[in-house]
């Protein structure tokens, strides 16, 4: 299963965490949290993420999200820098592959 494309979109539609890659984080992670579950799977079955950053300055605190999510799961992920998204107020967009019975 994929997850791609996860934007920091919040429930209402609008930016969450305008300015704040941590904040923009967790809710792209939360996003694809409920996706996994959707599917009947969990967290421990992402096997890669893909974090995508406008400013790759800001890995550390991308990461601190990361963390927060899959400390006991540690799957591979790798940060990349982007020029841009649709909406220029988002700063990140994760990705997350998954591995397991749906």
């Amino acid at each position: 299963m994929a997850v791609s494309g996860t934007a920091p979109i919040a429930p209402d539609g609008t930016v969450a965490s305008p300015g704040d890659v941590y904040g923009q984080t967790r809710r792209c992670l939360g996003i694809i949290a409920r996706a996994v579950a959707d599917s009947g799977l969990s967290l421990e079955n992402v096997v890669r993420t893909r974090s995508m950053l406008t400013e790759i300055s800001q890995w550390e605190a991308a990461a601190r999200a990361h963390g927060e999510f899959f400390a006991a799961v540690r799957p591979a992920g790798t940060f990349i820098e982007v020029k841009g998204f649709i909406n220029p107020e988002w700063l990140v967009e994760v990705e997350a592959d998954c591995v397991g019975e749906f």
